[in-house]
């Protein structure tokens, strides 16, 4: 940010805010005496886990905080001087978009599926000026120029479900910053997107901050201190509703103060590979030979396309050591993985799990193998039956292949203290345990069959990232701990390299790149597999480097 620009006016400025919380709550306030500015041609990086009162900060300012749950008890919000929390509900409404826009998470909820993206930023136009619609069409097509979309004309007539996720996201981003607000709120834009994608928006909105006619503030919320490290100019560290850190980037990244923030910071997975090269003589659990799966798709009047989604993958693992599949969406990371645990029938191609090639086989045939392959799959609230204790989720398994009640109950105890919980919480119900701990607990369930091969399908994409750093080491001693071959689904590529012996790098349903992980990390020899490694947010950053 120049000297010039932070001498400028705050287009944003909260003093002392606070949101109250229903009554019964773990605490009284959501947010608590929360001050930051924001100022133009500024990225004011908020930071912070689940419930630190990130998105409830943003939302006040947009005055879009759920009306009988959450309410504003005190401070201000002066948005280029006017106190936002005075406001009327009318005046608000012109706010919004005019003065001050908002990109949400995920673009595909956000825009209405039966309009077109022009008509959409169209919209915006017409309530907020008196353009004619000529003019109002020479905007929208400068604007969708603007922000580095292919071919304005056909991105405008295009509805959402025909563009990529990383062009709705810029759609998103477009209708944003068609009435060049004060302020720009964005609010997790780039968690749902790929690497590559990713590293595109956040290029795009560090340019439109620098580029020539726009003066607008930016007020991001992420989770991501890699995101932190590529685009904010300053950082403020929330915590439990509260804001325990505040600074320039270079500041907090470099010299945190706040025990919290040191925590965050050293909890972000490094870019090294952490193990050491994979277990060239231990027998192999689990071996697939130009595994494919093919998706066909017939048109109404005949013909129609096929999709490969897995094509030609040959794989290994053995015994005690982790492979990791990275990708994009799309690659076929997590196909591959189904077709492996027999979730879906493999098109071509053999599947061995030690000496028994299970790839043909029928469902009755599969039955006797299925305890050997278990899967931990991204959202264990979804994998986990609300109506069932947790004791009662991770017994069932074993005793349908045989095992005795009482036997079944001691092992789940067991797991529970293997994966560092109470084992008296055996008879409470997933919705009391965070997010963390329920994902402990569908390992415990996974381990409770005695699987050969663990497949964990992005088991910590969903996770804070203290959380994520805990399970990850978790999974780590429990391979060594039970000498277990470990199958890795990640899009992370810092995930990858402290879990992952070895890596397969897969693109359009092929791998690219195969090799020990510190080979592939240190030397990637594919264009792909470089790509993504380019794309990673604050991958010249050394993360990790300060004690909790």
């Amino acid at each position: 940010m120049s000297e010039a620009a932070n001498a400028r006016q705050p287009v944003l400025e909260v003093s002392q805010l606070k949101v109250e919380l229903p009554r019964g709550g773990d605490r009284r306030f959501a947010v608590e005496d929360v001050s930051l500015q924001v100022r133009p041609r500024e990225i004011v990086c908020v930071v912070g886990e689940s419930g630190s009162g990130k998105s409830v900060t943003a939302h006040s300012v947009m005055g879009l905080l759920p009306k009988g749950q959450l309410r504003p008890a005190g401070g201000r919000i002066l948005l280029e001087g006017e106190n936002l929390l005075e406001a009327t509900e009318a005046r608000l409404r012109e706010l919004r978009g005019a003065r001050v826009g908002m990109i949400f998470q995920e673009p595909m909820t956000a825009l209405n599926p039966v309009m077109t993206c022009g008509r959409q930023i169209d919209e915006v136009l017409c309530t907020h000026t008196g353009l004619d619609a000529g003019e109002r069409r020479r905007k929208i097509l400068h604007i969708l120029s603007e922000v580095h979309l292919p071919d304005p004309e056909r991105m405008a007539a295009s509805f959402p479900h025909q563009l990529s996720g990383g062009q709705r996201q810029r759609i998103m981003i477009a209708m944003a910053l068609i009435l060049e607000p004060a302020l720009l709120i964005a609010d997790e834009p780039t968690t749902a997107l790929d690497v590559t994608t990713q590293a595109q928006i956040l290029k795009l909105m560090k340019d439109l901050q620098t580029g020539q006619g726009h003066d607008t503030g930016v007020l991001f919320i992420t989770h991501d201190f890699g995101v932190v490290a590529e685009i904010a100019d300053r950082v403020v560290v929330m915590q439990w509703g509260k804001v325990v850190e505040q600074g320039t980037a270079e500041e907090v990244l470099t010299r945190p103060q706040h025990p919290y923030t040191r925590m965050l910071i050293s909890s972000v997975p490094s870019m090294k590979p952490r193990h050491a090269a994979g277990r060239v003589t231990a027998p192999v659990v689990l071996r697939t030979e130009q595994l494919a799966k093919t998706y066909g798709h017939k048109g109404l009047f005949g013909g129609g396309r096929v999709v490969h989604a897995a094509d030609a993958v040959t794989l290994e693992i053995r015994k005690g050591e982790t492979l990791g599949i990275v990708g994009e969406s799309g690659s076929g990371k997590s196909t591959v993985a189904r077709c492996i645990a027999r979730l879906i029938d493999p098109s071509g191609g053999e599947i061995w799990l030690d000496r028994d090639q299970i790839g043909t086989l029928s469902t009755r045939q599969l039955r006797q193998h299925r305890q050997r392959i278990q899967v931990v799959f991204q959202d264990p609230y979804r994998s986990l039956n609300p109506r069932r204790t947790v004791g009662q989720s991770i017994v069932e398994g074993p005793m349908n292949f045989g095992q005795p009640l009482d036997e079944a109950w001691a092992r789940a105890r067991e797991l529970m203290e293997l994966v560092q919980l109470d084992p008296a919480a055996l008879d409470r119900y997933p919705h009391q345990f965070s997010g963390g701990q329920r994902q402990r607990i569908c390992i415990a369930r996974a381990l409770a069959m005695g699987p050969e091969l663990l497949i964990a399908d992005e088991a910590v994409s969903a996770l804070d990232v203290s959380v994520q750093n805990q399970v990850l080491l978790l999974l780590d001693d429990i391979r060594q701990k039970l000498d277990l071959a470990m199958l890795f689904i990640t899009h992370d590529l810092r995930v990858a390299a402290q879990v992952c012996d070895r890596v397969a790098v897969m693109k359009q349903g092929q791998v690219v790149e195969y090799g020990d992980a510190q080979e592939v990390f240190a030397d990637p020899r594919h264009a792909y597999t470089k790509a993504l490694f380019e794309a990673a947010p604050g991958r010249d950053f050394a993360f990790g480097q300060f004690a909790a």
